[in-house]
């Protein structure tokens, strides 16, 4: 059996494929991650919100989500149950990754590339004034975070949210495309670099004394913080491969339009 890309699929995976070298060649050029600052920020954004959405979902509360100047960024929750704080401390790199997927899937679809690209700027501005906003407001006694911290937040979640805004009110439909492609790229490429830089930090024998998802999904489990990278790896690459099937599968004429469509 045999994998082909659909006729219709090559201008999609140009697009996928010229934003993939673009962002990696970009990792090797000195300076150049100031190029893609708003993207890193926006990732990060995604990469808290999936950890916040999942602790209001199963049933916990959240304290606060901000994001700092270098690109990190911080949810303060409490889980009601175990299981709740498993799929918490798995939502920032997973929820970063399906976002990804999902954009891919969105443009796939030929969903017009303007519409996404607003509909992102609502998920972004909602997170960001349910979580960033009136979380802390709510929970002002016992905040864990800086007044500076809340207001950088706010200030890059309103920007972001401005400029996907315009670009989904005055790009073309071209520009928008590329965009959204790109911001599909950025979500899945580091969030597989993210996973990377957590894989050494938690390796046995080399690992480091530092805090991270994986350092929290230790403390509760009991499981070293190194097998739940693993696990987060697996997931990730197993979403990347579903991924980039979807975008570039053939859309047979028949029901069976499935994601692992072959041809034989």
């Amino acid at each position: 059996m045999k994998y082909t890309l659909a006729e219709d699929a090559r201008p999609h995976a140009k697009l996928l494929l010229a934003a993939t070298v673009i962002s990696i060649v970009l990792w090797f050029i000195p300076y150049a991650e100031y190029l893609v600052y708003p993207f890193r920020l926006f990732v990060t954004l995604i990469h808290e919100s999936g950890h916040a959405l999942v602790a209001f979902l199963t049933g916990g509360s959240v304290q606060s989500l901000t994001i700092a100047a270098d690109g990190s960024g911080l949810v303060y929750s409490s889980s009601s149950s175990l299981l709740g704080q498993i799929f918490t401390s798995s939502a920032g790199y997973v929820g970063t990754m399906v976002f990804g997927v999902f954009l891919l899937y969105l443009i796939r679809k030929n969903i017009s590339p303007n519409k996404i690209l607003f509909g992102s700027g609502v998920f972004i501005l909602v997170i960001s004034l349910v979580f960033g906003l009136l979380s802390p407001i709510f929970n002002f006694l016992s905040l864990q975070v800086g007044f500076g911290s809340v207001a950088f937040t706010l200030v890059v979640a309103l920007a972001l949210t401005a400029a996907l805004f315009a670009l989904a009110k005055f790009a073309n439909e071209r520009t928008a495309r590329w965009v959204t492609g790109f911001l599909a790229v950025q979500c899945l490429l580091n969030a597989i670099s993210d996973l990377k830089t957590v894989f050494f930090i938690n390796a046995p024998m080399v690992g480091a004394d530092m805090q991270n998802d994986a350092s929290n999904m230790a403390n509760a489990t009991g499981i070293p913080a190194f097998f739940w990278v693993i696990i987060w790896i697996a997931i990730s690459l197993g979403l990347l491969f579903v991924g980039f099937r979807m975008y570039t599968a053939v859309r047979s004429t028949s029901h069976d339009d499935t994601v692992f469509g072959e041809s034989l």
